[in-house]
């Protein structure tokens, strides 16, 4: 009986001190509520129009779809050598780009904390963040315009010898273009996570590593590597959940490629764009949409579980 009394007081102490956390720092739950709206409204409403997948949606009509159509568009891009092809290009282009920053990135951020001048630590960081912040627009202009047949690169082929190549036209260049592009463009803003973390390492590990004979390369192997080891697991893993995502570099793919290279450049985000706002097959691009997804969060689980079995860290 004292026990339920101890366990009752404890409840409404807890519940008195809560209303006094919420009511001393409101403002920050009032700004929680923006993001908290955000995903609510553009994130989580819009799966309720998941359901066209399995109904026949007519433009004018329910929004929800006027007949049951079951599994129909499921089969139908099953068999849809247009889809598999879209779906092949976005496994490339991903797996490739994953392979060639991931690796890169680390490996500038280990070189970027081995700066001791601060000045030029700063210089090096602005530089290379800066290309995050320009407009996919204006970073695909830029690419055409280097590439096309008057522009910087066919104008060194010339002065080398050789004939200009219309890079943009050939649908072989186009991942290799992809690729380099976009380690440019984010290699400095993904070593944000990885020097933060470095900056959490006890200095007393670096002495003691000093102090057994460590050189300067052993010490980043042995001790810098192993202390951000849960932050390169959880980018991993979070890389692996988006292989087969496309919603990043849409917007890329969507403003460089074009018919003659869609045999290497489209993916499935441009192919369900076609679909459903160039062609009207709303439903089955729904499918192909909601199969993505379904197919993201496979891979996210099991590299989670993986990662969780065979290094201890996980994201959940």
């Amino acid at each position: 009986m004292n026990r339920k009394k101890d366990l009752s007081t404890v409840s409404l102490a807890g519940k008195g001190s809560m209303k006094k956390y919420l009511k001393k720092y409101w403002q920050y739950y009032l700004l929680l509520l923006i993001p908290i709206v955000y995903y609510i409204i553009f994130r989580y409403v819009p799966m309720a129009g998941n359901i066209i997948a399995f109904r026949r949606y007519r433009a004018g009509h329910s929004i929800f779809g006027d007949e049951w159509s079951g599994l129909k568009y499921f089969r139908q891009f099953v068999a849809d050598k247009t889809f598999w092809r879209a779906f092949r290009n976005t496994l490339v282009l991903n797996i490739s780009y994953l392979l060639v920053r991931f690796p890169l990135t680390l490996i500038f951020a280990l070189l970027l904390n081995e700066i001791k001048a601060l000045w030029w630590k700063k210089f090096v960081q602005t530089v290379s963040y800066l290309p995050h912040f320009i407009s996919m627009v204006i970073v695909t202009g830029m690419i055409r315009e280097l590439v096309s047949t008057t522009g910087p690169i066919n104008h060194l082929i010339e002065l080398l010898g050789g004939t200009p190549v219309s890079f943009i036209a050939f649908p072989k260049y186009f991942s290799s273009i992809f690729v380099i592009s976009g380690v440019w463009q984010s290699l400095g803003w993904g070593t944000i996570l990885y020097l933060a973390a470095i900056s959490g390492i006890n200095p007393s590990l670096y002495e003691a590593a000093a102090v057994d004979g460590a050189n300067h390369f052993q010490r980043v192997w042995h001790v810098t590597i192993p202390c951000i080891l849960p932050t390169i697991t959880t980018l991993l893993i979070l890389d692996i959940g988006g292989l087969v995502g496309s919603g990043a570099s849409f917007e890329k793919v969507f403003l460089l490629y074009n018919p003659m290279t869609y045999e290497k450049a489209d993916i499935i985000s441009t192919f369900v764009f076609r679909l459903g706002l160039g062609s009207g097959n709303y439903s089955y691009a729904t499918a192909v949409g909601l199969f993505e997804a379904v197919l993201n969060l496979t891979l996210l689980t099991f590299a989670n579980k993986l990662s969780k079995k065979l290094s201890g860290s996980s994201l959940w």
